[in-house]
């Protein structure tokens, strides 16, 4: 009976304290409910977001002053993909684009580059050339150059290199665009993704269009 009576004492105590502050009891709620929506795309049960990184402390902050791709004129996007099936998907992620409209009024896709050119960029960017080498998740590839290595090895665990979303799984990282200094692009630019599959049937699924300038409305 004593532990009954404790209960029953802490139930009212912690009505009373609700009331005294009715405002207090969801805050947790509310902030949730607050958050901005991030920009994304959903069908066939498969969600891909895209969250752009155009603000230099955030960029400095996620990838620290020497790796920050912002600082050489590189965009990060941070992609995650959820699966709300039952069976695994798979998103080539090799053929993940950004379309840009130019300030000419053209359009332009731009693939995305690896962690390694992103870092030879960021080592040397007085000698920016076009990034070519493939992307290989998970194989290291050497340049030679100890700076640019260096900082490949801070930008690869961040890096987006998983292409099969388990199901009722997410997977994230970052794709990198060159934007050649103009971040103002990713205002008016669509992150494209033409290529998922689900598995074991392989039936192809619709692509996937995020504009990164207009988040999505709750």
């Amino acid at each position: 009976m004593a532990v009954v009576g404790a209960c029953i004492s802490l139930a009212a105590l912690a009505g009373a304290t609700a009331a005294q502050n009715p405002g207090a009891k969801d805050v947790k709620s509310a902030a949730a409910a607050d958050a901005p929506v991030l920009p994304h795309d959903t069908h066939d049960g498969l969600t891909i977001q895209a969250d752009p990184y155009t603000d230099h402390a955030r960029a400095k902050q996620k990838f620290g002053g020497k790796a920050d791709p912002l600082s050489v004129g590189i965009l990060p996007v941070e992609v995650t993909m959820r699966n709300a099936t039952d069976k695994p998907i798979r998103v080539d992620i090799n053929t993940i684009q950004l379309e840009v409209r130019l300030r000419n009024g053209g359009r332009q896709d731009l693939d995305w580059i690896s962690a390694e050119d992103v870092a030879a960029l960021i080592a040397h960017p007085a000698g920016a050339g076009a990034p070519s080498r493939p992307r290989v998740p998970g194989l290291p590839i050497p340049s030679g150059d100890k700076k640019a290595d260096k900082l490949a090895e801070i930008l690869k665990p961040l890096t987006l290199d998983a292409d099969t979303i388990a199901p009722m799984g997410a997977v994230h990282g970052f794709v990198y665009f060159n934007v050649s200094n103009d971040i103002g692009l990713a205002d008016d630019a669509t992150l494209y993704i033409p290529d998922a599959v689900l598995l074991p049937s392989k039936k192809a699924l619709m692509f996937f269009e995020v504009p990164l300038g207009k988040p999505a409305q709750k």
